[in-house]
């Protein structure tokens, strides 16, 4: 990849905060976004503006036409079967409220959903809510200190009250890699569906929701150098169809009256209300960007940028990596010495390093580690072997500073 060519299509890379040049290793919060996308956005509330689906104007049609291609860009980004499994939501949060507030109105009180240890609030929350709200029951997957998942411990979570198991394909805490095809494969034994986050998976590693044959898979765009707001919700036909809806409003209806009202077809059932348009578009753009880089060729160079800064992190004194799986994405997670996570992160920043300090949405993972959280580094094709370099280098001036 031409790595400098890349760099230039992403016009935040050249910002340079307090005087110094942006390293900006904070993209499991967010990716920056490529020119393409940003005029992508302006282009469409500049010549395209109006709302889409009931409209027979000129800019409605065209707005309606360039939406569903999105859509159509979705379904054979991630190779789903029919155009009508993709849902447009804001985000993976979305993604997973969708499905736990539907797929549980189904359950019956005593039932059980799995999650596991390692997932992100979104994909924990969601699931407690419906559990107080139906009287369910949570059971957690461990995972070990080195942060791989028990795997194994699944078959003895899985009784016949288990209704599905909800499982991140890479956390974003620890950037383990979870072989969530065996977890999939274990599930379906049992006849439980499988629920995937994907959002810290989708621009780091080729998705085929077909091959994986998850239920459901969740993703955001702006993990995937997509605007922030849309997201997507991939579901199997067959399972959406037996859903309620999630909300009611507008566009998810066929015909309302004050007797009663019956619902859209799938994708529209559960869309309810004017879609964000401009960000679907965009979307669209980012995985057409994607897809002339090669998703192959991005995750090449990540797990060689990754495996560099694995090696010189280890090397500075005091400094600790938490999470060591042996499949992992480009994340780094660690500590130095007792150092407050967030103090790492504000010096950091005073050198223009971009960095994230915290418990990452993930409490559970630092309770399994007893500690309050971590300082995260996490790259993106866009980053450089010398941006690792000058991690380093500034990791090492701190450690100086604070051990």
């Amino acid at each position: 990849m031409n790595i400098d060519k890349i760099r230039a299509d992403f016009p935040v890379l050249s910002l340079k905060p307090r005087g110094r040049q942006l390293i900006y290793l904070d993209n499991a919060a967010t990716t920056q976004k490529p020119q393409a996308v940003i005029d992508t956005l302006a282009t469409y509330y500049q010549t395209e503006n109006a709302n889409v689906h009931r409209g027979v104007h000129f800019l409605s049609n065209e707005a309606t036409e360039h939406f569903e291609a999105a859509r159509d860009s979705v379904k054979e980004f991630i190779n789903a079967a029919d155009r009508c499994e993709v849902i447009f939501t804001r985000g993976t949060t979305e993604s997973i409220n969708l499905v736990a507030s539907s797929f549980c109105k189904t359950l019956r009180r005593g039932d059980e959903i799995i999650v596991s240890e390692m997932e992100h609030h979104s994909n924990i929350v969601p699931w407690q809510l419906a559990a107080l709200e139906h009287g369910l029951e949570i059971r957690v997957l461990p995972f070990d200190d080195s942060g791989e998942l028990m795997q194994n411990e699944l078959k003895h979570l899985i009784n016949k009250r288990t209704r599905l198991v909800a499982i991140t394909q890479v956390s974003n805490a620890l950037g383990t890699v979870n072989d969530v095809k065996n977890v999939i494969e274990t599930a379906h034994k049992f006849s439980i569906p499988v629920l995937i986050d994907g959002a810290q998976a989708i621009a780091h590693t080729k998705v085929d929701v077909r091959a994986l044959d998850c239920d459901f898979y969740c993703f955001s765009g702006h993990k995937l150098y997509a605007p922030m707001g849309i997201g997507i919700l991939y579901g199997k036909k067959e399972i959406l169809q037996q859903l309620p809806p999630y909300q009611g409003g507008g566009e998810m209806i066929k015909e309302v009256s004050f007797s009663g009202t019956s619902f859209n077809d799938l994708p529209y059932r559960f869309e309810a209300g004017t879609p964000d348009v401009a960000n679907a578009l965009g979307l669209k753009t980012a995985l057409e960007y994607v897809n002339t880089v090669g998703i192959e060729q991005i995750s090449a160079y990540e797990s060689s940028l990754l495996e560099y800064a694995t090696t010189k992190l280890q090397s500075i004194e005091g400094l600790r990596l938490i999470g060591t799986a042996e499949r992992k994405a480009a994340v780094i997670s660690f500590l130095i010495g007792e150092a407050h996570p967030f103090d790492v992160g504000t010096l950091l920043d005073q050198m223009g390093i971009a960095v994230r300090s915290g418990h990452h949405c993930a409490q559970p993972v630092m309770n399994h580690y007893d500690i309050v959280g971590t300082v995260r580094a996490s790259f993106a094709f866009y980053n450089t072997f010398n941006e690792v370099d000058a991690l380093t280098d500034a990791l090492k001036q701190i450690s100086q500073m604070l051990l």
